[in-house]
């Protein structure tokens, strides 16, 4: 390592031997967190008492039905507040599933009946004007209260009963139906739509026609359901969380043990904090701590510890506490994030410290090798990737990169044993143990528990040394955690603050 990097932040890595020792490392320093102390002459660590869980008793399958039904709604209210991109798709059925064969079979038979009647002399009306109703209803939900003179059109024009008048009369011009029905799909689809609409007015066989248009009008269906939700998400965000507290609510008394996780959780953290203060609160000589020197943790501290420690957690291995179940996997993407911005931090300050100080302060430069880096690094949450398989390639890359900016700078280029340094530095980062690695973590978690611990309110806390070339890429992460986290506060912090009181 250069000896730019200084002793102190190798004696800081060397201050944890795993990542719940760097967590701790991370938030032991926050004395906002702390605001009532342990009484005087307390020996040891207080444990959370962990409340008893109620015996298990058997349930019925309506019972299961019922709970299943609350849990999915529960779980859609949940995407919709917290996720800004969540859309509604349309279901696409695998090619070899046997629903879509199903599928295929009666469209195909309806289709083909309908084509039947058509063809007969004189034609049959029966199943097309059904489709017509079909149709008219359909347009009519996409209409607004004040769409007084579009709803006024449609009824008139798609009168079902004239239209059967006229079939018996045979003055029926069904091509001049599907004229009108094309162009008030053009008034009210969406403009992504405009190009499949305008495909309809191509076709001439009337059978075509008509499964083109329910084709599209699924996916103006589409398009109205996500306006729908678009429109009531900020009534949605005020409801959900007293809506989602409530199916909890139901979901614990019919499952008396669905808090288990999260007071394990819970207590996992009171522990770990409470052990490191004690520890802390120690003298310098192993003695007894004083009484005075020893402090209890409040429960905001145990919380915000305890979602820190979700970004550390073991999801093969541990089951997940059940009140952040349906944000399980946001925070194992936020996992994967916070990893990867690790090995990159690392990676650029090793870089930095081997080459000359003019280098880093190039902001160009700074940028282009942190996307070089970034982009080797983009399949680290694939099974098929090897960190130091990439490691080695990234040594090289940024080797060529840093002589490149050396030589144009002026600078003298690095020496085949500066290169061979520097790509065994990088190449020691696959490590978990590696001193620089640890740095890098435990200053990540240091700036999202002084993040956390701020409420949202205050501008970014001061980014830790080390972590200013991946600055925006950190605050990004931590947006996404800090919302996570207020909001999964919101809905449950009644349960939290029962089990930690």
């Amino acid at each position: 390592m250069s000896e730019n990097l200084d002793q102190s932040n190798i004696n800081e890595a060397g201050k944890s031997n795993d990542s719940e020792q760097d967590l701790g490392g991370a938030v032991e320093g926050s004395d906002e967190a702390l605001e009532k102390r342990i009484k005087p002459g307390s020996p040891s660590p207080q444990r959370v008492q962990r409340p008893h869980s109620s015996p298990p008793r058997f349930v019925t399958v309506e019972e299961l039905l019922e709970t299943a039904k609350g849990v999915t709604n529960m779980a859609l209210a949940h995407e919709i507040a917290v996720n800004g991109e969540f859309r509604i798709k349309p279901v696409e059925l695998p090619e070899d599933s046997l629903e879509k064969r199903v599928k295929d079979i009666v469209h195909k038979a309806f289709w083909d009946c309908l084509s039947t009647q058509l063809s007969e002399d004189p034609p049959t009306y029966d199943h097309a004007i059904k489709l017509v109703g079909e149709i008219k209803q359909t347009l009519l939900s996409f209409l607004l209260p004040g769409h007084t003179r579009l709803r006024n059109q449609i009824t008139e024009v798609l009168d079902l009963d004239l239209i059967k008048q006229e079939a018996e009369n045979g003055a029926l011009d069904i091509s001049k139906l599907a004229e009108f029905i094309i162009g008030m799909m053009g008034t009210l689809c969406a403009p992504a739509r405009d190009e499949e609409v305008k495909k309809l007015k191509d076709i001439k066989e009337i059978v075509p026609l008509f499964r083109a248009i329910f084709s599209v009008l699924d996916l103006m269906k589409v398009d109205m359901a996500n306006f729908a939700v678009t429109s009531i998400r900020p009534h949605l965000m005020q409801q959900s969380v007293e809506y989602e507290r409530k199916k909890f609510q139901e979901l614990l008394e019919k499952q008396p043990n669905s808090l288990d996780f999260v007071t394990q959780w819970l207590e996992e953290a009171s522990d770990d904090l409470m052990n490191q203060k004690y520890k802390n609160s120690l003298p310098a000589a192993g003695g007894a701590a004083g009484s005075g020197d020893a402090t209890m943790l409040s429960p905001v501290a145990v919380q915000n510890y305890a979602y820190l420690k979700l970004l550390k957690w073991d999801h093969l291995q541990r089951p997940f506490p059940e009140t952040v179940l349906m944000d399980q996997s946001r925070f194992q993407e936020l996992q994967l994030q916070l990893e990867q911005l690790t090995i990159l931090g690392a990676v650029l300050l090793v870089t930095f410290n081997m080459a000359a100080p003019g280098i880093s302060s190039q902001a160009d430069f700074a940028e282009k090798l942190k996307m070089i880096v970034k982009i080797l690094l983009t399949d680290m949450h694939l099974p098929s990737f090897h960190l130091k398989d990439a490691l080695t390639t990234i040594g090289e890359k940024v080797c060529v990169e840093v002589s490149s900016c050396l030589s144009l700078c002026g600078f003298t280029p690095f020496t085949t044993d500066q290169e061979t340094v520097l790509k065994g530095q990088i190449q020691a980062v696959a490590s978990p143990e590696d001193p620089i690695r640890r740095i890098m973590d435990s200053r990540i978690l240091t700036f999202l528990e002084t993040y956390l611990a701020s409420g949202h309110q205050k501008p970014f806390p001061t980014v830790p040394g080390g972590l200013g070339p991946i600055q925006k890429e950190l605050e990004e992460v931590a947006i996404k955690f800090v919302r996570l986290v207020n909001y999964n506060k919101m809905v449950f912090s009644p349960y939290y603050d029962a089990i930690l009181s």
